[in-house]
């Protein structure tokens, strides 16, 4: 009667940490980048059930047996396994900012930040003050040659994330000004994004502001080249690849099967407390 308390108890533990992936994962529909978090459930060790009546234990030169006809296994409750992070490539979805940039197919674009080098999927940029290209938070984005410095209007990013700037720009950067990219002079290679990947994306832990870092587990990063960069797309975001009904379906069933848990526990509270109050009397 007690073991039903631990399992309703540890069943309702494991869809409160299932609810909360679901919240968090609505409350960032709207992140760019943002990658949406599954919970795994692990069940405990599962006990045998044998007939009491049958009296099959036996010695033998390394301990003890048990001979007793097996009738059935019960469980005994439930743990939240571990939660991670779902990388499916999310929508790209079209912008009027030229600094903003979007990565379709597999890889990360790698930041600076004051605990080190991050990733990211979310490639809404800025202009910094000091002409840096960075994030809403004011990380520097990197090239392979560190961060990237462009101007407004003077910079274009092709498909292979190499970064070109207006050759007119080394001389002059106020002859830019109301100049259509058109009417570009010969383009400048600037320097070319830096991408990378990893060998087990499942283990890279979030660090919030939609940045990454690496682990033991994921390994470490590893610069992309080739056919192996994802293409680069300029003026594009991508999406949080989060699907509102299918989390909001999943919140209804965590909240179902928590009440389920929680009227388990009750009846074993009452029977429990009927055994003491009624059958301890007689």
């Amino acid at each position: 009667m007690i073991r039903g308390l631990y399992t309703g108890a540890s069943g309702m533990a494991a869809q409160q940490v299932r609810l909360d992936s679901i919240a968090n994962n609505l409350a960032n529909i709207d992140t760019d980048g943002y990658k949406r978090d599954v919970t795994v459930s692990k069940a405990f060790a599962q006990l045998l059930l044998r007939r009491m009546d049958d009296d099959g234990v036996y010695l033998h030169p390394l301990g003890s047996g048990d001979r007793a006809p097996v009738i059935g296994k019960i469980g005994t409750g439930v743990e939240a396994n571990e939660v991670f992070t779902e990388h499916e490539q999310g929508a790209l979805k079209g912008t009027d900012s030229d600094f903003d940039l979007a990565l379709d197919g597999k890889g990360f674009m790698s930041i600076s930040t004051p605990q080190g080098e991050r990733y990211t999927r979310n490639g809404s940029f800025i202009l910094g003050k000091e002409g840096y290209l960075e994030t809403k938070e004011g990380y520097p984005v990197l090239g392979e040659n560190g961060p990237i410095v462009v101007k407004q209007n003077n910079f274009q990013v092709d498909k292979d994330g190499r970064v070109w700037v207006n050759k007119a720009y080394q001389d002059d950067p106020l002859d830019l000004v109301g100049r259509e990219q058109n009417e570009w002079e010969e383009p400048v290679l600037l320097d070319t994004l830096k991408l990378v990947n990893f060998e087990t994306v499942r283990y890279l832990a979030k660090q919030g502001s939609s940045l990454y870092k690496e682990t033991e587990e994921s390994g470490p990063a590893l610069s992309l080249a080739g056919q192996t960069r994802p293409t680069v797309i300029q003026g594009f975001t991508e999406a949080s690849n989060v699907n509102p009904v299918t989390e909001m379906v999943r919140m209804i069933e965590v909240n179902r099967l928590y009440e389920a848990n929680q009227k388990t526990i009750q009846t074993e509270d009452a029977s429990l407390g009927k055994l003491i109050n009624e059958v301890a009397k007689v």
